[in-house]
């Protein structure tokens, strides 16, 4: 299991990448700003049919692939 730190700043590269500067403070902002249970969310948007172990699996197998 990774640090805080590390987390935080994988995070932060992850979304940055994807998103650009900008869009990813953004998005940290938003999450900041409003009230917001990330599970419900999960639940009824991301990964409707999915359970968070499923999930995980996936996660898994995307770094394994994707690497480098």
């Amino acid at each position: 299991m990774k640090n805080s730190a590390t987390l935080l700043d994988q995070g932060m590269r992850c979304l940055t990448s994807e998103l650009g500067l900008v869009d990813a403070e953004r998005f940290v902002v938003l999450l900041l700003r409003e009230p917001f249970d990330y599970t419900e969310w999960r639940k009824e948007h991301l990964f409707p049919d999915m359970t968070l172990d499923q999930i995980i699996d996936e996660a898994d197998r995307y770094c394994k692939e994707n690497k480098g």
